[in-house]
């Protein structure tokens, strides 16, 4: 069993902190303040290739594998939590479900900007009333000769509505019993994109609401079978929560390298706060914390690379990595004590980012009910 990254992998490792470091952690601060999202960035991030990470190159990818997105998500992650969940959702959201379930016509349309990084697509899953039951979705689209009309909302949605987002793929119900997974083109008529939520953390990520009004798309805008979709995104999240684990994996790291060079530079009693026990000992936990988060996640990124199952390796890591990530930034925050609770500081910021990866792309409750059915157990 391999416990380290090989050295493809670490020199990847090294070219996208260069990147993180020079193009994202000088802005930072400014974007999260400003609440804005940072369209030069990411289309940066797409120049670096970022987004055909894990696609193979005759659709224009980098012909990469998992692992290598998940190491691109940590380190630019570890810099800026939003930059890191829109990349994550840019491809494991909005690229994934086109390549894997998508018709030639689609591909051929639609994958070569969302690749290349110039254009977004989002995810539309979530409902007011259909969050982590999913199957409640109200959304409906009925088939009109050669269209769908789908009327309904979403909730909660990444990437919905910046100026390079192309299209939002949606679930909906075109049956009693069916939901199906439909495409629907940005600027489509009856397609309204709500204003940006405000949020307690991500702030530099756009997440919106959507609205559906007798919304016509043509009929060959169906991804995949009909009444597949909800099966279709059970299986994209499973993707998705081992990369959320690598975002939360990010922040724990950062925590680590801000509160131990704060402990070692900040002084009181005319000593070095690090060298009390007290301090010393909850930087410790953080080390902990870290190894055992990288160690699940890369597990679990190595078992979908080697083609295995990955349901429950997927869920166990997003359950630890994202918990230990809320628990190191209110460990980082303590270390710096009144100097963390002031906004503008980075652990302020990396407290309020933390939290929405216990919820995301699964909360952590779903997460604990999949790993105990894979226990056998008869859970409802």
């Amino acid at each position: 069993m391999r416990f380290e990254l090989g050295e493809e992998h670490q020199a990847f490792r090294r070219v996208v902190r260069e990147f993180a470091e020079s193009e994202i952690a000088p802005h930072a601060k400014e974007w999260d303040e400003a609440a804005e999202f940072p369209t030069a960035a990411v289309l940066a991030m797409g120049e670096l290739g970022l987004f055909g990470l894990p696609f193979p190159e005759d659709v224009g990818g980098m012909g990469g594998d998992f692992t290598s997105l998940c190491v691109a998500i940590e380190e630019i992650g570890r810099i800026d939590q939003s930059l890191g969940i829109t990349l994550e959702a840019g491809v494991g959201l909005g690229i994934n479900p086109i390549i894997t379930f998508g018709s030639d016509q689609q591909k051929a349309t639609y994958l070569p900007d969302l690749i290349a990084g110039k254009k977004l697509a989002a995810f539309g899953l979530t409902e007011e009333e259909a969050g982590s039951d999913a199957a409640a979705t109200r959304t409906r689209a009925e088939l009109d000769n050669e269209e769908w009309i789908i009327n309904g909302s979403k909730a909660f949605i990444t990437n919905a509505g910046t100026k390079l987002t192309s299209l939002v793929t949606i679930t909906a119900r075109t049956g009693p019993d069916e939901i199906s997974s439909i495409i629907v083109p940005s600027g489509t008529p009856g397609f309204v994109v709500q204003p940006a939520y405000r949020k307690m953390g991500w702030h530099a990520s756009d997440t919106r609401g959507l609205i559906f009004e007798d919304c016509r798309v043509p009929v060959e805008n169906l991804l995949g079978e009909r009444g597949r979709g909800f099966r279709q995104f059970l299986s994209v999240l499973d993707d998705g929560r081992i990369a959320i684990a690598a975002l939360a994996l990010g922040l724990t790291e950062r925590c680590i390298e801000l509160a131990v060079d704060y402990a070692k530079t900040r002084e009181a009693f005319g000593r070095p706060i690090g060298s009390n026990q007290g301090i010393a000992f909850q930087c410790a936990d953080l080390q902990v914390m870290a190894d055992a988060s990288r160690a699940l996640v890369y597990r679990a990124a190595a078992l979908k690379d080697a083609g295995r199952p990955i349901k429950q390796a997927a869920a166990v890591a997003k359950l630890y990595a994202t918990e230990s990530a809320g628990s190191a930034t209110r460990i980082a925050t303590q270390v710096f004590g009144g100097a963390g609770f002031i906004e503008g500081s980075e652990v302020a910021r990396l407290y309020r980012d933390a939290k929405v990866l216990e919820i995301g792309e699964g909360t952590s409750e779903i997460q604990r009910l999949v790993i105990s059915r894979g226990l056998g157990l008869p859970v409802m």
